[in-house]
């Protein structure tokens, strides 16, 4: 610790952060800003008005760095030092010192805006450009000017525009502290291979053979990718002559690994044996595995964007930015000279990256954001001006509106509604927090808990669902349940009751193949939400959290039409002519049904007229996931909805004019209807035109 190189700036950072209310610090990798800078401001007495907060936008980060901090101290974990991410809170009343995810920060504004528990915000790791780190600049922002008690912010990162944030903060000091880097030699391909896993296997090996010792830190796009090389890369490892070369163990790292499996990354290996840390984007600057001394950079990272033009999701491939390729490369020179091993030309690195990663904002859904802000009662704030590093789109925030309003979280003035106050204090997306609001008044809250904790789970939690099984497997097996026909939400009810009635049986998850941890997190989440249920309704809500009993056909029935009130805005009417559904409002978008769908057809093969779904994702062709029937009665309220949006007053913002925008409806159907009118040919076309705008966006 002692030779961390942000030591050395230690009094002229303190000095800078006293005489301003926000300082920049670019540190660079190996620099030691996530560990070193909370501890520094504590010793100079900063926690004895407050608590220092240092926000992660990652989980896995969030509890690794709190760990090593409280080490280093020699402080128990949840003590003096402890963490808060979404489910989870290891902190006391002896807290000094909390490491927490952005959005756990966020939620704790809306019980206390101006945040008084804390004297310090450090918002850690801003490079990566969350969509909840982007709220926070905006809300710091506000926040340093109105606060009566001192505040003092420190925005850190390794790679950030420092010049932009500083004038996005009124030209506030920028520190840089170097990193204790060593050289690195990079390595270009000739060319892009045809298979990055299958290149980083090759590449894996030869350095194991030929080159001397130090861990190898590969980087995959995901979890599937990262367990195929794993087991590939220990089978060739088994496969290598006895005596040629040391030993080697191959561990995986990515976000939804069990703390024990994490920590396995962080000890030092056994005497005379090279480790192989293959590892998604989390380990760029999110954490630091010391002993690296090769890095193989695939060159890619999965991304996750959203369309406000379709209400699509997608879940893509796409290229690293130049920054994230440096920080990729920096993970070789931490303990002595090393090499990077990039897995395509010079001229890519050159010619094709991004110079800077999109930020989340940009490509994210912002229904939840925007919920958020509308809940803090701030009259200052038109949703569609708020002021931020790097503003969304107005399609994306005129898309979040419609949704909140659809779902009844906002009116049609734009001002949040009783129901919106309470989905805003629950950690869960919009869709679920209305549901669970409707359940309630339905009396199938217990239901609702349930499939939203089975809606929450990090991981896969079904067989046949994953990607690798997709296409192997159109049905989940046989001997769980199959939803009665109504769908994916009632399945993932029946499932949890079957676990349930075997008293939470480990064997039972396992002979149904169902993954045993999501499974244990989903108890764990559901118990929380009962709790938090419990305690927005005063102790009033009829959450049945111990009564064990067969669920009725009119219990799925409630909860049927309580995920129809909640997922207003994922409604889609069956298209005879297309054998697709189409999507609602002004999403024109043609869709399926998802293959692992347990969605049943009648006796004649027709699929049922509406239904809702959990989201749209494009893969090989347009997709909806976790899909539950509804019926017209339930339809209609939405339909009138549908009619006229007025963003201008959804917004908050005021305007004399009436402009309206019109939105595509979902047919009422008629007595003897069987046909469809599909889109003309010009909404059409002006839908490809636009879709094609946003890729050609996204590209830049």
């Amino acid at each position: 610790m002692a030779n961390l190189p942000i030591l050395q700036f230690e009094e002229k950072i303190l000095d800078t952060v006293e005489r301003n209310p926000v300082v920049v610090i670019i540190g660079e990798t190996g620099s030691g800003k996530s560990t070193q800078l909370s501890q520094m401001l504590h010793k100079r007495g900063y926690t004895k008005s407050g608590i220092i907060a240092v926000t992660q936008p990652r989980r896995v980060a969030a509890v690794s760095v709190s760990r090593r901090v409280a080490q280093e101290l020699g402080v128990r974990l949840g003590e003096e030092v402890g963490y808060a991410i979404r489910f989870e809170d290891r902190t006391s009343e002896k807290t000094r010192i909390k490491y927490l995810t952005d959005g756990v920060l966020l939620r704790e504004s809306l019980t206390n805006p101006e945040l008084n528990q804390y004297s310090v915000i450090i918002l850690d790791e801003a490079h990566e450009r969350s969509l909840n780190t982007d709220i926070l600049l905006g809300l710091m922002k506000r926040l340093v000017k109105i606060r009566t008690s001192n505040l003092k912010v420190l925005i850190t990162s390794a790679t950030l525009d420092g010049e932009k944030v500083s004038r996005f903060f009124s030209n506030c000091p920028v520190l840089n502290v170097p990193g204790k880097l060593f050289p690195v030699e990079i390595l270009y391909s000739t060319e892009r291979p045809s298979s990055y896993l299958e290149a980083s296997l090759k590449t894996a090996i030869d350095i194991h053979v030929r080159e001397p010792e130090g861990d190898v830190l590969i980087f995959m796009t995901g979890q599937d990718d990262i367990e195929k090389l794993v087991l590939k890369l220990e089978e060739r490892i088994q496969r290598l002559e006895e005596g040629s070369c040391m030993d080697a163990i191959v561990l995986p790292l990515h976000g939804s690994l069990p703390p024990e499996m994490q920590v396995r990354v962080f000890s030092p290996p056994p005497l005379n044996c090279r480790r192989f840390i293959v590892a998604t984007n989390i380990a760029e600057t999110s954490l630091t595995v010391d002993g690296v001394v090769y890095v193989i950079d695939s060159g890619y990272v999965k991304q996750r964007q959203y369309n406000p033009s379709t209400g699509m999701y997608s879940l893509d491939v796409v290229q690293i930015s130049r920054v994230q390729a440096d920080q990729r490369a920096g993970r070789a020179g931490r303990t002595r000279p090393g090499k990077c091993y990039r897995l395509y030309p010079s001229m890519v690195y050159h010619d094709e990256l991004l110079d800077a990663t999109v930020p989340e904002i940009q490509r994210s859904s912002l229904a939840g954001s925007v919920l958020y802000l509308k809940s803090l009662d701030l009259t200052d704030i038109d949703i569609l001006k708020f002021d931020l590093l790097d503003p969304p789109s107005s399609e994306s925030l005129e898309d979040a509106l419609k949704q909140l309003y659809l779902i009844d979280a906002i009116d049609e003035n734009g001002s949040i509604t009783r129901v919106g106050r309470t989905m805003a204090e629950l950690p869960l997306e919009p869709s679920l927090s209305r549901t669970l609001m409707e359940a309630n008044e339905c009396g199938c809250l217990s239901q609702a808990l349930t499939v939203a904790a089975m809606l929450s789970a990090e991981t896969t939690l079904l067989p046949g669902r994953s990607k690798s099984n997709e296409k192997k497997r159109k049905h989940a097996p046989s001997e769980l349940p199959d939803g009665s026909g109504w769908g994916d939400h009632i399945q993932l009810l029946q499932i949890y009751e079957h676990w349930d009635q075997t008293d939470y049986d480990i064997d039972w998850c396992k002979d149904n193949s169902l993954q045993v941890r999501g499974m244990m997190f989903v108890k764990d989440v559901r118990k929380q939400l009962c709790q938090i249920m419990q305690k927005i309704g005063n102790g009033s809500l009829d959450v049945r959290t111990n009564e064990r009993r067969k669920e009725s056909r009119q219990d799925y029935r409630n909860l049927r039409k309580a995920l129809c009130v909640g997922y207003a805005n994922q409604l889609a009417e069956r298209m005879i002519r297309h054998n697709g559904y189409r999507t609602s409002g002004f999403k024109s978008q043609l869709v399926q049904v998802h293959p692992s769908s347990v969605l049943r057809a009648d006796e004649e093969g027709m699929l049922p007229n509406y239904v809702v779904y959990h989201e749209l994702i494009a893969t090989s062709r347009p997709y909806m996931r976790n899909v539950c029937t509804v019926e017209m009665p339930w339809v209609a309220p939405i339909l009138k909805k549908l009619e006229k949006l007025n963003i201008k007053k959804l917004s908050g913002g005021s305007s004399h004019s009436e402009e309206r925008i019109e939105v595509e409806n979902i047919n009422l159907p008629k007595k003897e209807v069987d046909v469809a009118v599909p889109t003309d040919d010009r909404d059409s076309r002006v839908q490809a035109a636009r879709e094609r705008f946003l890729a050609r966006k996204a590209n830049r």
